[in-house]
């Protein structure tokens, strides 16, 4: 069950830094010319920056679960 609300925890905020950052990429750095399909608007640009933050904090949660379940294997075959 701690594994669970710890993996909430991290996509969270994973995800609302994702948000953040891809808002604030819009904000000093996006494309005011309307041909950049992913930088001209507000919300497509914090919208990719939520999916980004989810895609890296997922990686970080499959790789803790990958360690622990690989280090209960090392365990078990040493007894």
């Amino acid at each position: 069950m701690q594994l669970n609300k710890r993996k909430t925890v991290i996509l969270s905020v994973s995800i609302v830094t994702g948000f953040i950052a891809g808002y604030l990429y819009w904000r000093f750095v996006g494309c005011t010319s309307g041909s950049c399909p992913l930088t001209s608007n507000w919300y497509s640009s914090t919208l990719f920056g939520g999916v980004f933050g989810y895609l890296i904090g997922d990686s970080f949660v499959q790789k803790k679960q990958a360690e622990k379940t690989e280090n209960s294997g090392n365990t078990a075959s040493t007894r």
